[in-house]
């Protein structure tokens, strides 16, 4: 697990970032506040798997 974990790092850190980018960009252009939640859900569940816990902000 830690040796797929290291090979495929950097795949796995772009494949993160657009789900996230994507998820906030529909976020935004729908208008009801339903699906807005889900997504929030899903970005705070991202935040902990990626230690951004507290007041830390990504970079």
């Amino acid at each position: 697990m830690f040796a797929f974990l290291i090979t495929y790092w950097d795949e796995m850190l772009i494949a993160i970032s657009g789900i996230v980018s994507g998820a906030s960009a529909l976020a935004a252009l729908t208008p009801t506040g339903k699906d807005d939640t889900f997504w929030a859900n899903i970005k705070k569940g991202l935040d902990v798997l990626a230690l951004n816990v507290g007041h830390a902000k990504a970079a």
